[in-house]
């Protein structure tokens, strides 16, 4: 698909669309109790989405903005990397207008509406979070022509807001968009226990990154200070990189 931004014409989907966010999100919420993290149960509620229609673009981006200043840009399909870091570094998050067909329930290679909104909306109602995420778009922006700091933040991207995992109350909670969002992909963790590693930025870093089959790596933060933690060291470490570069 292109790389543009878009308008959401609700009056374009059909009645099938809406039962897919349906049954996706009947199905997500029962299998994320007791593994979803907090924030995130707590965001859905906030969010305001209802199991029965597609959410309204407008209407969730004027909670987002009460909330956490963050709003929704409606996009075709996948970024490139320059205006996807430009959008969050304006505390804008790209949501696909498209949604998947009954066929592609489990996996999809492309995020479609119901991963971004369901997996990734309710988190920005979060003030910590929502922060980190435009620290991240910022850190980005100062970066957009260096192919391999671009690399080591999609990597970073990858491995906390799309597949991240934390540890809460003792046990292990989801937090990461694209586990949120896949039944495939939760079930693919919940067998893949030999997989899950405590979350290191050099490891992160060094780690190769692919949304186009489920993970081999996931990485499993102690606290939520350690996302925090995370962009300013990588912010750090590129910023003695490019000053190594130009002496």
């Amino acid at each position: 698909m292109p790389n543009a931004m878009d308008t959401q014409h609700y009056h374009h989907y059909t009645t099938q669309d809406q039962l897919v966010w349906k049954v996706l999100f009947d199905r997500q919420t029962a299998l994320l109790h007791k593994r979803a993290a907090v924030a995130f149960e707590q965001g859905l509620q906030q969010v305001g989405f209802q199991r029965t229609a597609i959410p309204r673009f407008e209407e969730v981006s004027e909670r987002l903005r009460r909330r956490t200043g963050w709003e929704i840009a409606p996009v075709e399909g996948e970024l490139d990397a320059v205006t996807f870091f430009g959008l969050l570094a304006d505390r804008k998050f790209p949501v696909t207008t498209w949604i998947r067909s009954m066929q592609q329930f489990d996996f999809i290679e492309q995020p479609d509406l119901f991963h971004c909104a369901f997996g990734h909306l309710p988190l920005l109602m979060d003030h910590a979070f929502a922060d980190f995420l435009h620290f991240l778009g910022r850190v980005a922006g100062q970066h957009l022509h260096d192919s391999v700091a671009l690399q080591k933040l999609a990597r970073l991207y990858g491995f906390t807001v799309q597949f991240g995992l934390v540890t809460e109350g003792g046990s292990t909670r989801i937090y990461g968009a694209g586990l949120l969002s896949s039944a495939g992909e939760i079930h693919h963790w919940l067998n893949s226990t030999d997989v899950r590693h405590p979350f290191d930025l050099a490891t992160v870093l060094h780690t190769p990154y692919s949304e186009a089959h489920y993970q081999d790596q996931y990485f499993v933060l102690n606290s939520w200070d350690q996302l925090t933690e995370s962009v300013a060291d990588l912010a750090a470490l590129l910023a003695s990189n490019w000053q190594l570069a130009v002496r």
